[in-house]
């Protein structure tokens, strides 16, 4: 599918819907929840976000031999996968001690401003980073314990997606925020544990740059 953000899906179109807001509303997870479409907030030149319901990609992408990544090109446009249901209840922040980490982080939080304020929020960050990074660091967890109800921080030596997700399941976390460059290691993992063991339908996925 061709969008305007010249990011090229391989998901099907019909399963994606395009939201036009430069801050989401307060009953955006539960209107998405429900199943309604597309939001036009202001006329924007270009979608904010992008939505689709995990269950739906996990169905297209076990049709394949080898799962495949979400977007052919990917763009700096959000895009976001939701499973039985959007929550914000606890969310997970994935920091890698880069400049477009923390530019990532920044911007979900202006993009779901209103309604992540009652949200709890963990912040994963590597056990290292340099000195010239620490103010960055210390700078993204002020931003989010500003926006959320209650935010912990943790270091630890996480180096695949799987990681995030296999902690994202342990603790019931319902929201992974983390980077486009993790896409396609991500599907991989849930091509293999979609309807598992470990599976936990309440986690949902934003991915960008």
């Amino acid at each position: 599918m061709k969008v305007e953000t010249d990011s090229e899906f391989l998901i099907p179109a019909e399963l994606i819907a395009k939201h036009y807001c430069s801050s989401l509303p307060n009953n955006f997870p539960k209107d998405l929840s429900e199943g309604k479409g597309s939001l036009m907030c202001t006329p924007n030149q270009f979608p904010s976000l992008f939505t689709a319901h995990l269950p739906e990609v996990l169905d297209w992408l076990h049709g394949m031999e080898i799962p495949k990544g979400l977007e052919k090109n990917p763009c700096k446009t959000p895009v976001l996968l939701f499973d039985q249901e959007l929550t914000m209840e606890h969310l997970l922040f994935h920091y890698d001690g880069t400049p477009a980490s923390a530019d990532l982080i920044l911007n979900f939080i202006h993009l779901f401003k209103d309604t992540i304020k009652g949200s709890k929020a963990t912040i994963i960050s590597p056990s290292f980073i340099p000195k010239s990074k620490q103010r960055e660091e210390q700078d993204i967890i002020q931003a989010v314990s500003n926006a959320t109800f209650e935010t912990s921080f943790i270091k630890f030596n996480f180096s695949r997606i799987g990681d995030f997700w296999s902690y994202a399941v342990k603790h019931q976390c319902t929201l992974l925020v983390t980077s486009k460059n993790n896409q396609a290691d991500l599907a991989k993992v849930l091509f293999h544990f979609y309807k598992g063991g470990m599976w936990y339908n309440r986690l949902s996925f934003y991915l960008s740059f």
